[in-house]
């Protein structure tokens, strides 16, 4: 006898996207990220060869092409949903990664920012749990609401004292 396996809410992918604001800081990141081997080309390609001059122009579509769409493909990718039961994330690039983790498995909420999140007015908010798989991490949202979600989840963790181990 075949066993079906159901759920009221089914899999599917979280609700909510992470804030706007993000393609802009996912663009910074890329631009730093791609601008540091483009300079040391660009100086070894003028002191030594052309054909590594070749190569910094080949490297400096490729960082104009990432920087379009990156943020963009990370825009579309990227969600995330906080229940009274659970969290869920979907995240990544080329390796896209879907977590969902229940609040009785949550043993710490942090919220972290970084430089640029912080100019942007960004936070993440990271939910660890039991798993040897590591956090859930939830990049990219408004700073206040990341402060709001980690205190709702940190109550709503506490209230749920079943060891779910």
């Amino acid at each position: 006898m075949d066993t079906v396996y159901s759920s009221p809410i089914g899999l599917r992918p979280p609700r909510h996207r992470v804030d706007p604001r993000c393609r802009r800081w996912w663009t910074a990141q890329v631009g730093l990220w791609m601008a540091g081997p483009l300079v040391v080309a660009v100086v070894l390609g003028l002191a030594l060869s052309r054909w590594i001059l070749l190569a910094a122009a080949g490297w400096a579509v490729a960082t104009a092409v990432a920087l379009v769409a990156v943020p963009r493909i990370r825009w579309a990718i990227h969600r995330w949903e906080a229940t009274n039961t659970a969290i869920y994330s979907r995240s990544g690039l080329f390796w896209e990664e879907w977590r969902a983790a229940p609040l009785s498995r949550v043993q710490t909420v942090d919220k972290t920012r970084g430089p640029l999140q912080r100019h942007f007015g960004l936070a993440t908010v990271v939910v660890t749990t039991a798993s040897s798989s590591g956090a859930v991490r939830i990049s990219a949202l408004d700073a206040a609401q990341a402060e709001e979600m980690a205190d709702r989840l940190t109550l709503l963790a506490q209230d749920d004292q079943r060891d779910a181990t």
